[in-house]
């Protein structure tokens, strides 16, 4: 139910983020989603990929700080509103997420929701008790 993220820790300068996909390309290891976040002096490169292992330890070889980190990811509706319909059951249970971010893919009307919370159990948990469909984690690999 789980999925696996890299995380991944860049300098925050021109170019920086162009080496870890290369990495990744040469490991023949494939991106399904991604999110990148700065600051003025770093920046973090969130992904899911098709072989978490093997991209972290592809990564790792290549002198990246790499952490691995649980998230979920649930089904939403691709539609206005669909977002905040499930953030709002997050917000009524008193649930501090992290980060979110999301993508669509082939199902029709649906997208795919990725969060992470401190406790990602709690926030299973909650969600499935309020009809809210978790993604498994092959099926995102696998996309």
């Amino acid at each position: 139910m789980k999925i696996k993220q890299l995380s991944i820790f860049l300098q925050n300068r021109m170019g920086s983020l162009s080496k870890p996909l290369e990495v990744l390309t040469v490991a023949d290891v494939n991106i399904r989603a991604m999110c990148m976040a700065d600051t003025s002096e770093f920046g973090i490169l969130r992904l899911v990929v098709d072989d978490p292992e093997k991209g972290k330890a592809a990564l790792e070889q290549n002198n990246f700080l790499v952490k691995m980190t649980e998230i979920i990811g649930v089904e939403m509706n691709d539609a206005p509103g669909g977002l905040t319909s499930v953030l709002n059951i997050i917000k009524e249970n008193n649930i501090d997420l992290e980060y979110l971010y999301a993508f669509s893919h082939d199902k029709a009307e649906k997208a795919i929701l990725l969060l992470h919370a401190d406790d990602v159990e709690n926030l299973i948990d909650v969600l499935t008790k309020n009809n809210i469909t978790i993604v498994k984690s092959e099926e995102v690999y696998n996309l």
